[in-house]
């Protein structure tokens, strides 16, 4: 019985996720991909994209204090991000992306800080619903004494 409940809080989670765009399809497709020789395959692919994307996210929000980085390196590191964020379907962080960018490629430096502000506060909400998520379907996915 308790299964069948998290079961349903794993699916109410999941789908919370969709309706508030914070997923898009290509995490459908990445689960797609899960079988019984790779259950966690989604979850494995989201450890290394959080850890790759937290430390360009850190060089980002590191170089807008020094000011010692170029604008193109600053939009190649964002799009770095965005490629690896678009591929793994982080929807409402990869729009935080693509606004920042527009704002680079205007010039706007306060306006790029503001967005790399906004993009650090999407990619912790990301986190912080996924993480939870992962750890309720691995702790669903272990076997159950009787």
């Amino acid at each position: 019985m308790e299964s069948k409940h998290v079961n349903q809080q794993i699916a109410a989670m999941r789908q919370s996720f969709f309706d508030e765009e914070v997923l898009d399809e290509f995490f459908s497709q990445l689960e797609q991909l899960e079988d019984q020789n790779n259950p966690n395959f989604v979850e494995e692919v989201f450890t290394m994209y959080f850890r790759d994307s937290t430390t360009l996210l850190e060089t980002v929000e590191q170089a807008m204090k020094t000011i010692s980085i170029t604008l193109a390196k600053m939009d190649k590191i964002l799009h770095q991000l965005k490629g690896s964020s678009a591929s793994v379907g982080a929807n409402k962080f990869l729009n935080e992306i693509n606004k920042t960018r527009q704002v680079l490629e205007k010039g706007n430096l306060e306006g790029t800080k503001a967005g790399i502000w906004e993009m650090r506060k999407e990619y912790d909400s990301l986190k912080a619903k996924l993480e939870p998520y992962f750890q309720l379907k691995q702790a669903n996915s272990v076997p159950q004494e009787k």
